[in-house]
Order: C-alpha cells, then structure tokens, then sequence
C-alpha cells in the first residue's frame, strides 16, 4: 500500500454519510464505519453475523477522541496510551495496539454490548489518522464472518460481503495479523488479552 488509499473523496463521503466500508486498516482489512452512529453499529454486526454480547474495536485519529466515548483518563492512564501508541519503537511495538478501557457509560451500550469496557487503537499510520480525524471514530472488526478466516484481500472480502457493504477500498494482499490486544485496568495494571 504505497499510495494514500484512504486520502479518497468517496470513501470519505460515504463513511460521513454512515455507510459501511470494507477497506484495509493498519492491520488487516476491516468492515468500517461509524462508532457513534448506532444504525451503522448495528448493520455492521448484522452483515458480519457477529455474536451480539462481542465489542468491536474502535479506530481513533487522536487521543482526545476518547472523551467523544466518556472516557476522561487520569494523567497515569494517558502516560501509559501514549507509551503504547507513541513513544515504544518499532521494535519494542512489532505491531498496532489495542487497548481496552472502561466505559460504564449506557449510552454506549450499543458499542460495549453490556461488557462496560471499550477497545481503541490509534494506528501507526499517520495517513489512516488523517481519515479518522475527516470521518470520526470508527468500529473496525476484521471482514469477514464469524467464525471465518479474515479477508486478506477485496476478492475474498466480495465473497464474503458481496453487495451487502456500500465500498470496497482495494489495499492489495493484506498479510499482518489482528492487533495486540491489552486491558488497561483502573489501577494501571495491564492484561495481555491477545499477542
């Protein structure tokens, strides 16, 4: 992926618009759309069949976004995200990040699916960021089914998806693995869910 694949008017006007999007993230590919928009939450589950009680992870362009979600972080806590997302090198940080956080807020039931905790990453990719910053947050599950072998590239997301998603973005052969997958407890402990 060496041009700006996400710097595009259409994709950025129909996610804007609470579309869903098949598109390569900074891991693997994704069927995206908007996080605050419960509807396109909704569809998203519904087209991937996801198991309703699972919470997708969230892309943000910027740290502050967090607070769109009710999320204030204590100094301790933010030292630690940025830690994760900025200051470890490439070599200590093999890849993108995942971190869970509490959020006991209801209106976002329809995102935490009654586990009262969300999971963000901020990607490594400044050009990604970009289009979080146009669009806003989005839910990003891996595209493809329950239970079934992530897409790694748009023509096995098309048989997976067919005409049920309103964009597929094409990034090429996509061959990284999920992201690292933390829970950042209150106390400022960590949990390593997924390596």
């Amino acid at each position: 992926m060496q041009e700006n694949i996400w710097n595009d008017k259409n994709l950025i006007k129909i996610l804007s618009e609470n579309g869903v999007v098949i598109m390569p993230t900074d891991t693997i590919y994704g069927i995206v759309g908007k996080a605050l928009e419960k509807n396109t939450v909704e569809r998203i589950y519904k087209i991937k069949k996801r198991n309703p009680n699972k919470p997708c992870i969230i892309l943000i362009g910027d740290i502050k976004e967090l607070e769109k979600f009710g999320i204030i972080l204590s100094k301790e806590k933010r030292e630690i995200l940025e830690k994760y997302w900025f200051t470890l090198s490439e070599v200590e940080r093999p890849r993108a990040v995942s971190i869970i956080l509490d959020c006991a807020d209801n209106n976002f039931e329809y995102l935490h699916r009654g586990t009262k905790t969300l999971a963000f990453r901020l990607p490594t990719s400044q050009l990604l960021r970009d289009l979080l910053l146009q669009t806003g947050p989005l839910i990003a599950p891996s595209a493809n089914p329950e239970a079934r072998l992530p897409s790694k590239n748009i023509k096995d997301a098309k048989k997976y998806f067919g005409n049920s998603v309103d964009l597929y973005v094409d990034g090429g052969e996509l061959k990284n693995k999920a992201s690292k997958l933390i829970k950042l407890n209150n106390d400022g402990s960590i949990i390593v869910l997924r390596e």
